[in-house]
């Protein structure tokens, strides 16, 4: 019944037409699937705690976004996909079924395509090179470290905050809690936002934790105040917690949960093409501040 009640619920909150004006797609983040080779503890009770039950949580996000209709057509995953890697041997992950291959079973039971970015945890710099990660990402996953997806006019871009210096452990300005992006990266960026299509950016640290410049006066946050107009909202996860960052940095930003934390954690966004607007249906069951959002079966129009 439960189940039911929610179809229905989104069906009318969905407002469904027949004109195709309307598309639908989710964001998760921060999901630290882990395998039997793990070895923990964790910095806390909490974390250590929350770690086991990674793949039930996304499961459960997963059979609520399958559920409903009109249809998700996307799922954009914000990072942290899996939790670190357990053997600094290549090989290994190819004798061995490893958390990345648990990562990409659970993905794999979404109805629609998954676009997976890259996290912190989805490296592990210094001891693994950023290159052996690019090296598993595409072979096991056939993804990229930045990408676009265009979907129906509008532009979907996953942008990788660990290219940068900040990154690299030769580097003078080498600081893991920094996220920077590199120039080749950005300029890539700044092409794809040329096109003015309608586009909303994903990058695991929050925009705060970024390196504002990176060469001379070029960098990811002037880009995002030149391209306030373009940019529709730019999701990062990495804290955990729902925070709202409103126009501080040009565009929309929001920090989502994790569904490490709670299965509750996503966020379920409509697309208007005819109005070229959005709206992120569910943002009245979010707690913010905090790692929870309530569950999507309540009626959200009061």
């Amino acid at each position: 019944m439960g189940a039911a009640l929610t179809q229905q619920l989104w069906a009318s909150e969905t407002q469904v037409v027949s004109t195709g004006r309307y598309f639908y797609f989710a964001v998760l983040a921060d999901t630290h699937i882990i395998d039997p080779f793990y070895k923990g503890p964790e910095n806390s009770p909490e974390d250590t705690e929350s770690i086991f039950h990674t793949a039930e949580r996304l499961t459960s996000a997963r059979e609520l976004i399958n559920s409903l209709h009109p249809k998700i057509e996307r799922v954009f995953l914000v990072g942290d996909y899996f939790h670190d890697y357990p053997s600094k041997d290549y090989d290994f992950y190819f004798r061995n079924k490893t958390r990345l291959d648990y990562a990409k079973d659970l993905t794999d039971g979404f109805a629609m395509p998954v676009h997976v970015g890259f996290g912190n945890h989805d490296y592990s710099v210094p001891d693994i090179s950023r290159e052996m990660s690019h090296r598993l990402f595409a072979e096991k996953f056939q993804l990229r470290p930045y990408y676009a997806v265009d979907h129906k006019g509008w532009k979907f871009i996953h942008l990788n905050n660990a290219l940068g210096n900040t990154w690299s452990p030769t580097s003078k300005d080498y600081d893991l809690d920094m996220g920077s992006f590199g120039e080749e990266q950005l300029n890539w960026f700044e092409s794809q936002l040329r096109e003015h299509k309608p586009t909303f950016v994903f990058t695991h640290f929050p925009l705060w934790q970024c390196a504002p410049i990176e060469m001379k006066d070029y960098g990811l946050h002037p880009l995002l105040q030149r391209y306030r107009e373009t940019i529709q909202l730019v999701v990062t996860g990495h804290w955990h917690k729902w925070v709202d960052f409103a126009h501080t940095f040009g565009p929309p930003h929001y920090v989502m949960a994790a569904t490490r934390y709670d299965p509750n954690a996503y966020m379920l966004m409509e697309v208007d093409t005819h109005s070229q607007t959005w709206r992120f249906i569910n943002a009245d069951l979010v707690e913010w501040s905090t790692h929870y959002s309530k569950p999507y079966h309540g009626n959200l129009r009061s």
